[in-house]
């Protein structure tokens, strides 16, 4: 248990540029409180102490903003950035080295028994306010774009971004795992469709112009 809430402290170092010291860390990260405290009340769980691993969890969401199910199973070494409104799910898995942001829900997606929520490999992270919610997997080395729904499978070292989420990378160029601003913005990629869009009416009203011996017509940039 030592060992694992020391590589739990060594996280916070390794994805937060702003720590600056062990004691800040552990006095002030409530992602890592939420962590402790879940690895208390996962124990207690297992141990089929079911009422007092909820107390621990339900008082843990009251002071951090995070609720994790005690039944849900977290490897080694994750990291919540900032974390309010983070939800884990009671049969979601885990893997070691995932950073979730603010926002983050690991849900399920019905009042289905049995296993209901996602299982994440690792070296995943999962940015501000996505979804992910289901019985399936997210693969090891992949990454999830801020406020993404993802209702099903992502294949491993895969991007996804948008609502419904679609994978944008997989098995490409690596980028820095912690930088947002290289995803793709799926409301921008839109708007450039549509321009492509009106440029093609552009030209067809110019032929058609021409066809007809000048006849003006409106400009579309006017309209």
């Amino acid at each position: 248990m030592f060992r694992t809430m020391k590589s739990d402290v060594q996280a916070v170092f390794d994805n937060d540029p702003a720590a600056r010291s062990r004691f800040e860390v552990i006095c002030t990260y409530s992602g890592l409180h939420a962590i402790w405290a879940h690895r208390v009340a996962h124990w207690l769980y297992k141990k089929k102490r079911y009422t007092i691993a909820r107390v621990i969890s339900q008082a843990s969401r009251f002071f951090t903003g995070i609720e994790i199910h005690p039944g849900a199973t977290i490897g080694h070494r994750l990291f919540i950035d900032h974390g309010m409104g983070v939800v884990i799910g009671e049969t979601c898995e885990i893997g070691d080295d995932v950073v979730l942001y603010q926002g983050v829900t690991l849900g399920g997606t019905g009042k289905e028994k049995g296993k209901r929520h996602p299982t994440i490999g690792s070296n995943v992270v999962i940015a501000s306010g996505a979804k992910v919610l289901g019985s399936f997997k997210v693969g090891d080395n992949s990454r999830i774009g801020a406020n993404a729904v993802v209702l099903s499978e992502v294949p491993a070292n895969s991007t996804v971004v948008g609502f419904k989420a679609r994978v944008v990378k997989r098995d490409g160029i690596r980028v820095d795992r912690l930088d947002h601003a290289s995803l793709p913005d799926p409301v921008v990629d839109m708007f450039r469709h549509m321009q492509e869009q009106i440029d093609d009416l552009k030209r067809l009203l110019e032929e058609e112009k021409k066809r007809n011996g000048g006849i003006q017509l409106h400009d579309t940039q006017s309209v």
